[in-house]
């Protein structure tokens, strides 16, 4: 499904992506672990379209989007969850929803929205400022899925999140992944990723390091403590 060729990003003169290549296939959750500032976000920004590559290649669906501006990646499939949120807290639930469709949010599109997240059902007149922070992101969830995507990019969708919350949006992207829809997932809480995701990748300094299944990297230590600092 998408596939990420010898990427080289940069932020003005500072490279911070060196040549990473990877594959996510149809209907897989991958996760991306990582330190703090090893590049996993603008992994995602690379992908969408918000910071594109100056050199490599991503294809979509079969198609090079290297260069394609981000609302047409949008239009072929790609949505986002990005770190914070990024709602609009003076807007209805409802009307966040429908930020979250290039043309008119329709009923159908809704309801499939609130079949698998039902607390927006009963918050879709609720202004989004007001939510739980676990309800408001199930909100930005809600609102990548309402163009009806076949692979969304998530950015720390468990950060600040209790555990019992986690939990929670652990059965929601296994939900949504059901439905046929890859998930790629970028993530600091290692066990969780290790939980959700069906392959990983860890990153360091701009590059992936390792990669393989969760129940490998759950028996290797020494990736474990070199690459994330932790042990599982």
């Amino acid at each position: 499904m998408l596939e990420v060729q010898d990427i080289h990003t940069y932020y003005g003169k500072s490279h911070v992506l060196h040549g990473i290549s990877f594959k996510i296939e149809t209907g897989e959750i991958l996760g991306i672990l990582g330190r703090n500032g090893v590049g996993k976000t603008t992994t995602i920004r690379s992908i969408i379209g918000l910071t594109p590559p100056r050199e490599g290649k991503i294809i979509f669906d079969g198609k090079d989007i290297t260069r394609m501006p981000a609302y047409k990646r949008a239009r072929l499939g790609i949505s986002l969850v990005p770190q914070g949120r990024n709602l609009f807290p003076r807007l209805s639930v409802r009307e966040n929803l429908e930020t979250g469709v290039i043309k008119k949010l329709t009923e159908e599109d809704l309801n499939r929205v609130l079949s698998i997240l039902p607390v927006l059902g009963e918050r879709l007149n609720q202004k989004a400022g007001t939510l739980s922070g676990g309800e408001q992101q199930m909100l930005a969830i809600g609102r990548a899925l309402v163009s009806n995507p076949i692979l969304i990019l998530m950015d720390e969708p468990f950060e600040g999140l209790m555990p019992k919350l986690v939990l929670k949006l652990i059965d929601v992207i296994k939900q949504i992944n059901k439905m046929g829809v890859s998930v790629l997932i970028v993530e600091q809480r290692v066990k969780t990723a290790l939980e959700i995701s069906r392959r990983i990748l860890l990153m360091e300094n701009g590059m992936i390091k390792w990669e393989g299944l969760p129940e490998e990297l759950s028996k290797n230590p020494e990736a474990l403590y070199k690459y994330l600092g932790v042990s599982v």
